[in-house]
């Protein structure tokens, strides 16, 4: 992950609040085949809601959005190449239809679930706004549930103590996974604590900017976890696992010494090869483009989420 100077995105191409979407036009979306019942070419035009009334919900950190282009046009999706721009130009031949994701290890009902029923969760004021941070920043209007109501159905043991997940292997369709070199091993695989998954900010996002989400974000179901570094944010997901051991995750197993199991975003605690004290605000103009700011502990969401790591040592907990 290295630091990146993002290219200037202008003010003048954030996206207003008419784009935000509640749950019952997204409902009757659903009930019409514009959006759950949609063919796989229909769900990979990512369909324009931003016609429909607007009711802002969820949580709102209270910032400026970043751009709709520079959120899907810049970002990490290796399965698709190494380079910002990759996602977006080589995930065409990406079909997120049908979906279901499969949720076994310590849990009571076992099985997988589809993608209509995810949809079908209760979305009310679920248009969540957030702060997503790597070496680079962005406010994403996302679209989503709480995880917490996926595990629910799957009615997880006492035993259980993290969660596992992992991404979908499709090389046919996705370049980054398939050639002589591979930049990391398949599939990706991420993990939390069941504390930390069961937290109401985190969210599996299935959509933003009053769109279903793009392939380069992450289609159809993607994880968003606010308040920890971009790579915890684990994309297009076929796989949830209870365990009770800590689960492995892809680059903190690539290298431990650089990406920590927490992730927590802490600007006390530098990478080894950068300073996480700043972070570069992507469409926020300033001088050649850049929009430096001091990160924030826990990005932003400490009075939600401190309570998590009480008596922690959140340096070798990284």
């Amino acid at each position: 992950m290295r630091r990146y100077t993002p290219p200037p995105v202008p003010g003048s191409e954030i996206t207003p609040e008419s784009a935000y979407l509640r749950r019952r036009d997204l409902m009757r979306l659903a009930a019409a085949g514009g959006l759950a019942m949609a063919t796989p070419s229909a769900f990979a035009a990512t369909p324009d809601l931003a016609a429909l009334e607007a009711e802002p919900g969820g949580y709102d950190p209270g910032e400026d959005l970043t751009s709709e282009e520079a959120v899907t046009s810049y970002n990490n999706f290796y399965e698709f190449g190494t380079e910002k721009g990759d996602p977006a130009a080589r995930s065409g031949d990406f079909n997120p239809r049908p979906w279901s994701v499969m949720i076994d290890g310590l849990v009571r009902k076992p099985g997988e679930i589809g993608l209509e029923e995810m949809l079908a969760f209760d979305l009310e004021e679920r248009i969540y706004r957030m702060r997503c941070v790597e070496a680079w920043s962005m406010v994403i209007p996302w679209i989503g549930f709480p995880l917490s109501a996926l595990l629910a159905k799957a009615e997880p043991l006492g035993s259980a103590k993290y969660v596992a997940f992992e991404t979908i292997v499709r090389a046919e369709e996705m370049p980054g996974q398939r050639g002589a070199f591979q930049p990391l091993p398949w599939p990706y695989v991420e993990g939390l604590r069941l504390d930390e998954a069961m937290h109401p900010l985190t969210i599996m996002s299935v959509g933003l900017y009053g769109k279903v989400l793009p392939n380069q974000n992450g289609a159809p179901v993607r994880l968003v976890v606010p308040w920890k570094y971009g790579f915890k944010g684990i994309k297009s997901i076929v796989k949830i696992t209870l365990t009770e051991e800590e689960p492995p995750t892809t680059w903190n197993r690539l290298a431990p010494n650089e990406y920590g199991f927490y992730a927590n975003v802490n600007p006390e605690v530098d990478h080894p090869r950068w300073s996480q004290a700043q972070e570069n605000r992507i469409g926020g103009g300033g001088f050649f483009g850049s929009n430096e700011r001091p990160t924030l502990m826990f990005n932003g969401y400490g009075d939600e989420v401190a309570g998590l790591y009480k008596d922690m040592d959140l340096k070798a907990n990284f």
